[in-house]
């Protein structure tokens, strides 16, 4: 296996795996819009994306990294946004060799933090995160709000 960060040369690879990523939340499938999405933040330099790559080079996971600020602390973050692996690869170490290339990452260009959140009851998903080294925060509870006209 191989993690290399994306580029615009990868564009089909990750949106594929973009719509799948979105079909596990239950949207509909839309693989032109998930490639407009994946160009956009390609081409913005707004999001850093990882690709996972299988001995034989078949894109097997991704995850997407949006940069912020941790205000008190006065540094940059990142949240790790999307982590992605296809079905048939769970439980092979992609999970964790895409949370390890976004650490290294971190590590290396200065970010304070990183940052994510998974559905309460996505019991493997945190298993992998708190075995990466997360830990599950309590004192802060979390409110949004969605923007509408």
């Amino acid at each position: 296996m191989n993690i290399i960060q994306a580029e615009i040369n990868n564009l089909d690879s990750v949106a594929e795996l973009f719509d799948l990523y979105r079909q596990f939340y239950k949207q509909a499938p839309d693989l032109t819009a998930s490639k407009e999405f994946i160009a956009n933040r390609l081409a913005l330099k707004d999001s850093i994306i990882f690709l996972a790559l299988s001995d034989d080079n078949t894109p097997i996971g991704f995850t997407q990294l949006y940069p912020a600020f941790l205000s008190v602390a006065m540094k940059p973050m990142l949240y790790l946004n999307d982590l992605f692996v296809l079905s048939e690869q769970r439980k092979s170490g992609t999970g964790k060799a895409l949370l390890d290339a976004a650490y290294d990452f971190a590590l290396t260009n200065g970010f304070g933090q990183l940052k994510l959140a998974t559905a309460i009851d996505n019991d493997t998903a945190k298993s992998l995160y708190e075995s990466s080294g997360y830990n599950k925060v309590t004192a802060f509870d979390h409110y949004t709000r969605k923007v509408e006209a």
